[in-house]
């Protein structure tokens, strides 16, 4: 699958479990927005990932990326502890100097 580096560095360090891996690839002042909820900078993004990871054990597997400048959308299968698991989630990237400024999960 053709996707920029930074996400595949993104989703190889969620499967990893490793937060440090995770939020390198985050801007210092990125937003996170999931579950209706936004998560600015990557302390607050730190505290996202670890919360969401232990409430669900979920993991990703992304399936299909479309790339248009600097805006990337994948598509993945997310399954784990959840209802209704496993779900399809598009994760809208905004990329920016090789970070990620901001990722929405719709």
């Amino acid at each position: 699958m053709d996707m920029p580096g930074i996400i595949d560095t993104y989703f190889e360090a969620d499967r990893r479990n490793d937060a440090d891996a995770l939020l390198d690839a985050f801007a210092v002042e990125a937003v996170v927005e999931d579950e209706g909820a936004r998560h600015q900078g990557v302390a607050a993004i730190r505290e996202w990932w670890v919360a969401a990871k232990k409430a669900a054990q979920y993991v990703a597997e992304p399936l299909e990326c479309t790339v248009d400048g600097d805006k990337a959308l994948l598509r993945a299968k997310v399954s784990g502890q959840f209802p209704g698991s496993p779900v399809m989630l598009t994760h809208a990237f905004t990329i920016k100097d090789d970070r990620i400024v901001r990722l929405e999960i719709l």
